[in-house]
């Protein structure tokens, strides 16, 4: 009888444990729920913070091609955050010393699902850099911006003598720097820059053809609006930037952006007219741009309307 009672007060004390556990377990439970609640909620707002990224697309030349306007253009997207001054991360080498973060540093802030652009048009004709964006993003989107070269030429050197004359230092007349002995002086480091196929063939040999992405410059200044639309479906970008985005001012001879109800135009240096250069050198220069020319046509897939 004796054992028959401990043995009912044994399986009590048990229950009673077991009892127990489970309230605290309960308890825990209970308490945990607020918790996971405010991790969710972090998470949440996490994602919805806004913080500085590595580009998704660069534009990488051409110098004197149009990248400025391409990138306030872009720039109309709601789903697009440009970074506003020209990095040179990937082809000046104390920049490119200082690494990714730095790098990084210089973008704008975007949220998820945005797409952080760059544009440096040095980066078109430095030998190093295709690799060197390969290695930071091999899914990475290239935009490059061609005009005629001869055209680009001459905006080049009247965007230097510019600088010079604003410095107060002397320079060459163009013809001089670009003819020798009655021959175009191929060392001419302006000329060098308009030979489109010689540049395009070192990022064909990392890129694959279908990552460059091809921006008709002329046409892009006579009406902007079909070249947005291709870009936007090369980036993956929904139809956002319609025609009602542009307006053609009379007085600066090019179009504006409108956004917001407010207008934007390309500083004063955009459309200035260029330095003087003879009928007759300008013809020359055509001239030897149509080889090359015929070549760039050819790699790309696709011809343009120039001399």
């Amino acid at each position: 009888m004796l054992w028959t009672v401990l043995l009912a007060l044994l399986v009590l004390l048990l229950l009673q444990t077991q009892l127990s556990v489970c309230l605290r377990e309960l308890r825990s439970g209970g308490s945990s729920s607020p918790a996971y609640s405010s991790s969710s909620s972090s998470s949440s707002s996490s994602y919805n913070t806004t913080q500085q990224r590595l580009p998704g697309a660069i534009i990488i030349g051409v110098r004197k091609g149009g990248t400025r306007a391409l990138l306030e253009m872009l720039n109309l997207h709601p789903d697009v955050e440009v970074a506003k001054a020209e990095v040179h991360y990937f082809n000046v080498e104390e920049h490119y010393r200082r690494g990714l973060a730095w790098y990084r540093a210089q973008m704008p802030l975007t949220l998820p699902g945005q797409l952080t652009v760059e544009k440096t048009p040095g980066y078109f004709a430095a030998p190093q850099v295709p690799a060197r964006i390969w290695d930071m993003n091999p899914a990475v989107r290239l935009l490059l911006i061609v005009r005629d070269p001869a055209e680009r030429l001459v905006s080049d050197y009247t965007q230097v003598l510019h600088n010079r004359l604003t410095r107060h230092k002397p320079y060459q007349p163009l013809e001089e720097l670009l003819i020798h002995k009655g021959h175009i002086d191929p060392g001419y480091k302006a000329l060098q820059r308009s030979l489109y196929h010689q540049h395009l063939a070192r990022w064909l040999e990392v890129f694959p053809r279908e990552q460059i992405h091809v921006v008709d410059g002329d046409a892009l200044i006579r009406d902007p609006f079909p070249e947005l639309r291709k870009a936007e479906r090369f980036l993956d970008l929904p139809p956002r930037i319609s025609p009602n985005n542009f307006y053609y001012n009379t007085t600066k001879g090019f179009y504006c952006l409108l956004s917001a109800g407010h207008d934007k135009c390309l500083d004063e240096s955009k459309g200035r007219p260029h330095a003087p250069l003879s009928t007759q050198a300008f013809k020359k220069l055509c001239r030897y741009f149509r080889k090359p020319n015929k070549l760039f046509f050819e790699m790309v897939g696709r011809s343009f309307s120039w001399c």
